[in-house]
C-alpha cells in the first residue's frame, strides 16, 4: 500500500469523521432554540436559533460530504419570534450552507423537497424600504414550498412565495413571486421557463 493511499484512508476514515463530529456537536451546543420537534440526520453542522418552533418530520437530512462548503460552513435555521415556525416535511434533503429565517408567518417545506447548497429562504423583509421606517417596520408573509420541489444552488426565496408541487427552481434564481406546480423556473426575478410534463 502506498503512502498516499494510507494518507487518504486515514483522512477519510478517521480525521474527517472526528473533525465533522466535533463541528456538529459544537453547533448543536451553541443552538438556542428549545422548541424543536424531531431530529434531523446531521451530516454537517446545524445552528438552530430563536424562540419560535422548528419542526423536522421523518428522515430530514442536512449536509453532503462530497459537496462545496462541507468543512467550513453550517446550516442556519432561525424561528425568530414566538409564533415563527420553520417546518421540514418527510424526506427533505438540504445541502450545505443553507439559511432559513422566519420572523413572521413561517416557512413550510413539504415532503421530498431537494434543496441545493447556499439556498436562502426568508418570510420577512426585515426592514422597510422607507428610510424613516427602516428600523421600525417590516413586512412578513408565509413561504410555502410544496412536495417534490427541487431548488438549485444559490437560490434566494423571499416572503409570500409559494412554489407548487414538482417544480424546479434553477440555480442562482431570486424568487420574489409565487411559482405554479410542474414548471421549471429561473432568473432574477424568477420566471417560468417551461412546463414539466407529468
Amino acid at each position: 500500500m502506498t503512502t498516499e493511499r494510507i494518507k487518504r484512508i486515514l483522512i477519510n476514515r478517521v480525521i474527517s469523521p472526528v473533525y465533522t463530529s466535533f463541528r456538529i456537536a459544537k453547533y448543536w451546543i451553541l443552538s438556542s432554540c428549545s422548541n424543536v420537534t424531531g431530529t434531523p440526520i446531521r451530516i454537517c453542522p446545524v445552528l438552530l436559533n430563536g424562540v419560535g418552533t422548528v419542526i423536522f418530520k421523518k428522515s430530514v437530512t442536512i449536509g453532503v460530504v462530497a459537496s462545496p462548503y462541507f468543512y467550513n460552513t453550517y446550516c442556519y435555521i432561525e424561528a425568530r419570534n414566538s409564533l415563527s415556525v420553520v417546518s421540514f416535511g418527510d424526506n427533505v434533503f438540504i445541502n450545505n450552507n443553507a439559511c432559513f429565517i422566519s420572523e413572521g408567518e413561517g416557512i413550510y417545506i413539504g415532503a421530498d423537497v431537494l434543496i441545493g447548497p447556499s439556498v436562502t429562504i426568508f418570510d420577512s423583509d426585515f426592514h422597510a424600504i422607507d428610510p424613516l421606517k427602516r428600523k421600525l417596520e417590516k413586512k412578513t408573509a408565509r413561504v410555502q414550498i410544496e412536495d417534490n420541489v427541487f431548488i438549485g444552488a444559490n437560490v434566494t426565496i423571499l416572503k409570500g412565495v409559494t412554489i407548487g408541487k414538482n417544480s424546479v427552481i434553477a440555480s442562482n434564481s431570486l424568487v420574489s413571486k409565487s411559482i405554479p406546480a410542474n414548471v421549471i423556473a429561473g432568473g432574477n426575478p424568477c420566471k417560468i421557463i417551461k412546463e414539466i410534463s407529468v
